[in-house]
């Protein structure tokens, strides 16, 4: 998993691994920005696909997070489960 973040072209970041978060794309009324769907679910017609989930997995699919908060993932119609 990786994070790209770049503000300045002189700003220093760091890899850190280990992150242990949630992540998901659930439709959430609770939320006010636009939010994609999960690839994974609408192929399956769920709500069961997570791309994280704290203290328990993250998905097969998942390729890590691009700022500001773009999900990458690797789930295709062709994706063998």
């Amino acid at each position: 998993m990786f994070l790209l973040y770049m503000k300045k072209s002189e700003e220093k970041v760091r890899e850190l691994k280990g992150a242990n978060m949630d992540i998901d794309l659930l439709p959430n009324i609770k939320i006010t920005w636009h939010q994609d769907k999960c690839p994974w679910n609408i192929a399956k017609n769920t709500n069961e696909h997570k791309c994280a989930v704290k203290n328990v997995s993250i998905c097969k699919y998942f390729r890590g997070i691009k700022k500001p908060d773009v999900v990458l993932c690797a789930y295709s119609t062709e994706s063998k489960e």
